[in-house]
């Protein structure tokens, strides 16, 4: 099977549902004539022309309010924002509008729109541009929300959400974008709200999501070098959340440790504890663990970006607590 970059990955998914349905347009800040800010829609702009791949001006609330438009009249918009750290401005069309338009509507207005771009950390880019925002979309009823970087889910899974008539909110990572990965030539979906075992294992459960896969996969490796057998899995949707594939692991294997770029206060893992102590808690051979940025701005010095992220380090020593190993 092929390898191609996850840029390209989601372009191949843009590109094959705007062929497919004519009502299908890109819009964002430099996505047209400077190819995107990352190089995601480089080319896009020739093939289907200035109607259908839309520079615009920086202006997130304003733009965002236009495709929310747009996508009440019957078509379908994909929305890219230089980053998530920006889309704060358009926060209330998003969960305003967007996200409650088929309610508030009596049913008349679906909302059929991706807003997607990077999120999360990219290095040294201090406090205002790293941030992860899943826990804040997955708040909000009425939004789908998407996080991942692997290329064969991220083109399966954009392809479902161009297609899906409720607005989808999808996360990527600026330092992910040249990342490679088997991505076949044929169409395929990846339906959302699945999760994805990327890892089996026996010993202990540990959850993750978008490029902090990376960290525990790498962990992983290290634990079984030590005998340490741990299941891997990849929400890839956080809301809805594949509940049913986690607490199955944790029911094998009897321990949980959820590794997320996210402030630990009111975060995805802390949902995902709540819930596995719920339905699963008479499996559980230590308290759910939980690996996250620290519970405060991150800072530019390189020493200071170490300490805040999770690596893994921090994800072997949670899980040998939940193992009850000498460290």
């Amino acid at each position: 099977m092929r390898q191609i970059a996850l840029r390209q990955a989601l372009r191949e998914a843009m590109e094959e549902e705007m062929r497919r349905d004519p009502s299908v347009f890109l819009m964002g800040e430099e996505v047209a004539q400077y190819n995107g800010a990352y190089k995601v829609s480089q080319g896009m702009l020739d093939e289907f022309g200035p109607e259908r791949v839309i520079d615009t001006p920086i202006a997130e609330l304003g733009f965002t309010a236009i495709a929310v438009g747009a996508a009440m009249n019957n078509t379908r918009p994909i929305v890219e924002f230089m980053t998530w750290n920006f889309a704060e401005l358009a926060l209330d069309q998003i969960v305003n509008h967007a996200a409650k338009m088929l309610s508030m509507s009596g049913g008349q207005f679906n909302c059929p729109i991706v807003f997607r771009g990077p999120n999360g950390s990219a290095g040294q880019l201090a406090a205002q541009h790293s941030q992860a925002f899943e826990n804040w979309y997955a708040n909000v009823p009425g939004l789908k929300v998407i996080s991942t970087v692997n290329p064969y889910d991220a083109k399966g899974l954009m392809k479902s959400a161009i297609r899906d008539n409720d607005p989808v909110v999808f996360m990527e990572s600026e330092t992910c974008y040249g990342d490679m990965g088997e991505v076949p030539e044929e169409e395929y979906f990846i339906p959302i709200g699945k999760a994805d075992v990327k890892r089996a294992g026996t010993d202990v459960t540990i959850v993750s999501y978008n490029k902090m896969m990376k960290v525990v996969m790498n962990a992983a490796e290290e634990l079984a070098k030590e005998g340490i057998s741990a299941e891997v899995i990849d929400l890839r949707t956080i809301r809805p959340l594949d509940w049913e594939a986690i607490v199955s692991s944790v029911k094998k294997t009897n321990r949980l440790v959820v590794v997320e770029e996210q402030w630990p206060y009111a975060s995805i893992g802390s949902e995902i504890a709540y819930r596995v102590q719920k339905e699963a808690f008479d499996y559980l051979d230590a308290p759910v663990r939980r690996v996250a940025s620290a519970d405060t701005n991150m800072h530019y010095a390189p020493n200071l970006v170490a300490a805040y992220l999770p690596d893994v380090a921090k994800t072997i020593a949670a899980v040998k607590e939940v193992l009850y190993v000498k460290k």
